[in-house]
C-alpha cells in the first residue's frame, strides 16, 4: 500500500497545502476527500455538469499519485460507472492534460477542472469508449440518451433520510387498527409484564355448555400468581378442579341431548 514516505517531504507539504486550499474552497461542482496517511490516493466527487446528459449525477473518481510527482502526471480513473467517449469501461481517463500536455507546475485543483470539463465537452477523436465516440460523432441524440440512462442508475446522489420519517411511521403503525401484527405484540408485551397468558376477549354465543366452558376459563385466569401463599394456591386448584368436574358433567348431558 502507498503512503506518505513514497513522496518527497516537499511535495507532501505542498500537497497539503493545495488540499487545504481545495477543501476551503472547493471549485464548483467538486468535492474532494483524502486520506491525511496517504497522499497519493485523491478521491473527488464531481457533479454532472448542467445542460449535459450527466446533469444530477454524482460521479466519484480518484487520482493516483507515483513516486515521482509531480515530474510524472497522476493517473485518473472514475469509480463510478458513465458511458462517456474518453473514459473507458474499466473508468480510466483519457485526457491530454494527464499525458502529453501535462506540466509539473499544474496543481491539484486544475487536473480536477480539466476533468469535469470533460463532462461538458468529450473529445470522440481520442476515445477509449469506442461506442460511445462513434455514436457521439454520428447519433448524438442516442449517445445522449445512453449517457443519461447510465447516469440516472449509476450515478444517483445518495438522499439524505427524512428527518422524523421513523417516528412518523412508527406512529402510524401504532394507531392503525388493521395492523394486528403490532396488536399481538402488545398482547405478548402485557402477558410478559403480568406473568398470565393474553384470552381473547371476544364473547361465545353458542349454547350454555359452551358459555360456561368460557366462565371457567376465566375464572381460572384469575388465579392467585405463583408468588401467592400456599394456602391460596391449594385454594384455587381445589375450585379449578370442583369447575372442571362440573363442566365435563354438563359435556354429558350435552351430548345424551
Amino acid at each position: 500500500m502507498a503512503t506518505n514516505e513514497n513522496l518527497p517531504p516537499n511535495v507532501i507539504k505542498q500537497l497539503a497545502k493545495e488540499l487545504k486550499n481545495l477543501d476551503e474552497t472547493p471549485p464548483e461542482g467538486i468535492k474532494v476527500g483524502v486520506n491525511d496517511d496517504d497522499f497519493t490516493t485523491i478521491f473527488a466527487d464531481i457533479d454532472g455538469p448542467a445542460g449535459t446528459p450527466y446533469e444530477n449525477g454524482v460521479f466519484r473518481m480518484k487520482l493516483i499519485l507515483s513516486s515521482d510527482f509531480p515530474y510524472s502526471p497522476p493517473k485518473g480513473y472514475f469509480l463510478t460507472k458513465i458511458f462517456h467517449p474518453n473514459i473507458s469501461n474499466s473508468g480510466e481517463i483519457c485526457v491530454n492534460t494527464l499525458k502529453k500536455d501535462w506540466n509539473p507546475t499544474l496543481g491539484l485543483r486544475h487536473v480536477l477542472l480539466v476533468i469535469r470539463c470533460l463532462l461538458i465537452e468529450p473529445f470522440p477523436e481520442s476515445a477509449l469508449n469506442e461506442q460511445a465516440g462513434k455514436m457521439l460523432l454520428e447519433n448524438y441524440e442516442e449517445y445522449a440518451r445512453l449517457a443519461r440512462l447510465y447516469t440516472g442508475i449509476h450515478a444517483k446522489p445518495k438522499s439524505k433520510p427524512k428527518q422524523g420519517a421513523i417516528s412518523e411511521s412508527t406512529t402510524a403503525l401504532n394507531v392503525d387498527p388493521k395492523n394486528t401484527s403490532v396488536q399481538k405484540t402488545d398482547l405478548k408485551n402485557s402477558s410478559v409484564s403480568t406473568g398470565r397468558a393474553p384470552t381473547s376477549t371476544t364473547t361465545s354465543k353458542g349454547t350454555s355448555g359452551q358459555e360456561n366452558v368460557g366462565d371457567a376459563q376465566n375464572e381460572s385466569d384469575t388465579a392467585p400468581p405463583a408468588t401467592a401463599p400456599v394456602a391460596l394456591k391449594k385454594d384455587g386448584a381445589l375450585k379449578a378442579h370442583a369447575e372442571k368436574k362440573k363442566i365435563d358433567a354438563r359435556k354429558k348431558s350435552l351430548k345424551r341431548l
